[in-house]
């Protein structure tokens, strides 16, 4: 049996929050968006930012095909023990050798646990859709974005931005908010797959992110005020319901790159099919 172990980036407080509100938690949200395509691939789920935790059924990491840190709410460059426990974590499973595969949280700390640098972005939070995502000639190249357009749109959420790869590191995409929204990080005995917005996310858990921080988004800018977000999320969440609507998807601005999963997907899916099924 194929088994993958996920790392879940959120506290226990945090993720009791996300539950009360009927928003899945990251790991939650990676073994929908796994088990959609390969629902053969068992799936376990280590709470890294928690203290006592450890990898479950008393399995070692040569019990798993790969690796996978999902999101979080934690900043990479804090010195708290659910942010250095989950690095040294992800440094463990590449010293065993393990294909390691991350978005956003994951994205961040392999930068900072390969030497990389992670800081607080001046321009704000990226949030719902990070646009004209733009692959360089390493990225069209590369495995991982092989069902992928040159330029895309994909679901993030994110304050932080990896500021400084690792120099062992290759960027692989970048757009006007982030210069480093995917790359690939050496790491130990292996290298991480790694993207800074959310491939894993649907419709759905953007509706969820905006119920999650929906009074920040109003103070931060994004709507004038409660009633306009409400309005904006209705629309989303009708898309979710409907991705063949046409004119909401117009009128939101979105189309195949995010509407399709297997074409928003393509990242997971790549680094699956390359790097654990041929494992």
């Amino acid at each position: 049996m194929t088994r993958l172990l996920l790392l879940e980036g959120n506290t226990a407080p945090k993720r009791a929050r996300a539950h009360e509100l009927g928003v899945r938690t990251s790991s939650e949200i990676y073994i929908e968006a796994i088990a959609a395509h390969y629902p053969d691939i068992s799936l376990d789920v280590l709470n890294g930012a928690d203290e006592g935790e450890a990898i479950p059924g008393g399995r070692t990491w040569s019990d798993y095909a790969g690796f996978v840190v999902t999101g979080s709410a934690l900043h990479a460059y804090d010195a708290e023990f659910a942010v250095t426990n989950q690095i040294e974590l992800l440094k463990q499973a590449a010293e065993a050798g393990l294909p390691i595969f991350g978005s956003c949280w994951g994205l961040q700390i392999a930068a900072v646990a390969a030497g990389g640098e992670v800081a607080f972005n001046p321009k704000g939070r990226e949030v719902g859709f990070a646009r004209k995502i733009l692959l360089n000639d390493a990225g069209r190249a590369h495995p991982m974005f092989k069902g992928k357009a040159a330029v895309f749109d994909a679901p993030c959420i994110h304050y932080d931005e990896v500021i400084r790869l690792p120099d062992s590191a290759t960027l692989l995409a970048s757009n006007a908010h982030s210069e480093i929204q995917a790359a690939v990080i050496p790491l130990a005995n292996s290298e991480v797959w790694a993207v800074q917005y959310h491939p894993e996310f649907d419709l759905g858990q953007l509706v969820q992110l905006y119920t999650l921080y929906a009074e920040d988004m109003v103070t931060q800018g994004f709507f004038a005020d409660m009633a306009e977000l409400v309005a904006y999320r209705e629309k989303l969440e009708a898309l979710a319901a409907d991705p063949a609507n046409a004119g909401l998807a117009w009128q939101l601005g979105v189309d195949e790159d995010v509407l399709e999963d297997r074409t928003r997907r393509a990242e997971i899916l790549a680094w699956i099919e390359a790097k654990v099924l041929d494992r």
